[in-house]
């Protein structure tokens, strides 16, 4: 339910943490962009293209991210946030229409849509907080707005100079991370400080595991399209099993103590979870675009370039979510992730076998890592030792 423009705009600290029916459609916005970035990225013959594709990622992340940010700090139930949720909509599709001709005349839409989010996001914000004198918010909206017209200059000057344009844009999503974790600091306003990043709800923790989850759809639903297009046999369904296996445990893999840590309380879950989540959509949207191939192509040779997608994408999710639990818990689930090794220990020899043969080795790597308990998985048992089962 929507309610008027003069209430307060801030989220009450009583106020529901639920994401609320117009979050969760703009998250189905986002993930079918990261479907058209798997896509793309299958798509790409080079390294040096696959890097920029991952770049175009980056910058739909960042987008779902802020954004999430703000209905965390503000009350999405009011009119204004709703209106930033639903221009984040129209800018994550316009993001992913110019994803496919971003190297030639789409690149200026490209960078107009992402720039164009994130100042409307910001003029939106500052007029409604301005006509209700929230002063501190006032000064929160203004240094996010400040830095992104920094990226933005960067953003279109680098559509519309086609020889440094990756040059440009490298340069200014490196300013948009980099500002973030710095906590703005701006003329005259400061550092956003830290304990705005402390007050987060549970709200924020559900918002990053539900877009995980959607997101993870994904390695399913690219094969699946690549496969209805395709003569439908036994080593295509067996590529297309392995890619749900896959989707399953790297769920099991991301659900194991998400929430906990997320929950935690403090100012690094608001500030960490940006970055560690980025990997992790990285490794969904590369395993992706590993089964877009293998469903095409399941048996003969495994070229380098798809040894590196099959193998790649869940061993850098499996880096993120390690990185996760590191930074917020500061301890290293070495017996989990050693199972990353299997997969990787077969490289040398891998490129000889059939593509499917592959993604069903990297499948056991992860099922090693979501299934076979450690040993302290059998000492939390007794009496004392709860806590050590949860960092293992």
């Amino acid at each position: 339910m929507t309610t008027g423009g003069t209430a307060a705009l801030l989220r009450r600290p009583d106020g529901s943490t639920r994401a609320t029916l117009l979050e969760l459609l703009y998250d189905v916005v986002f993930v079918a962009a990261l479907a058209q970035t798997s896509k793309l990225l299958a798509d790409q013959e080079s390294w040096a293209d696959s890097a920029k594709v991952l770049l175009m990622l980056t910058a739909i992340w960042w987008t779902w991210s802020v954004t999430s940010t703000t209905t965390e700090f503000y009350d999405p139930q009011q009119r204004p946030i709703q209106a930033i949720l639903m221009v984040a909509m129209v800018g994550s599709v316009g993001m992913a229409a110019a994803l496919p001709m971003v190297t030639g005349g789409q690149a200026t839409a490209f960078a107009l849509a992402y720039v164009g989010t994130h100042v409307i996001r910001g003029i939106v914000l500052l007029a409604a907080l301005f006509r209700q004198q929230h002063r501190l918010a006032l000064a929160r909206a203004s240094r996010f707005l400040f830095w992104f017209l920094v990226s933005g200059v960067l953003w279109i000057s680098g559509a519309l100079a086609d020889s440094a344009r990756w040059g440009l844009w490298t340069l200014a999503i490196a300013i948009d991370l980099a500002s973030a974790a710095a906590r703005y600091p701006t003329p005259w306003l400061g550092r956003v400080p830290l304990n705005q990043y402390a007050r987060t709800t549970e709200h924020l923790g559900e918002r990053y595991q539900q877009f995980v989850i959607l997101a993870l759809g994904d390695i399913i639903l690219v094969p699946t399209l690549e496969i209805s297009r395709s003569e439908f046999d036994r080593l295509r369904l067996a590529a297309l099993l392995c890619a749900f296996a896959i989707m399953l445990l790297l769920w099991q893999i991301y659900v194991f103590r998400a929430g906990e840590l997320l929950g935690a309380r403090g100012d690094r879950p608001a500030r960490v979870a940006p970055y560690t989540h980025l990997v992790m959509l990285a490794g969904v949207a590369v395993t992706a675009a590993s089964f877009d191939l293998v469903v095409d192509r399941p048996t003969g040779t495994t070229p380098v370039r798809w040894l590196m997608l099959i193998i790649g994408g869940p061993a850098l999710f499996v880096a993120g979510r390690a990185l996760f639990t590191v930074l917020l818990s500061a301890r290293v689930p070495w017996r989990r992730v050693a199972w990353q090794l299997l997969p990787l220990l077969t490289l040398p020899w891998a490129g000889d076998w059939p593509p499917v043969l592959v993604t069903a080795i990297a499948a056991l790597g992860l099922a090693g890592h979501a299934l076979i308990p450690s040993p302290a998985h059998y000492r939390a048992t007794e009496p004392g030792l709860h806590a050590r089962r949860l960092d293992e």
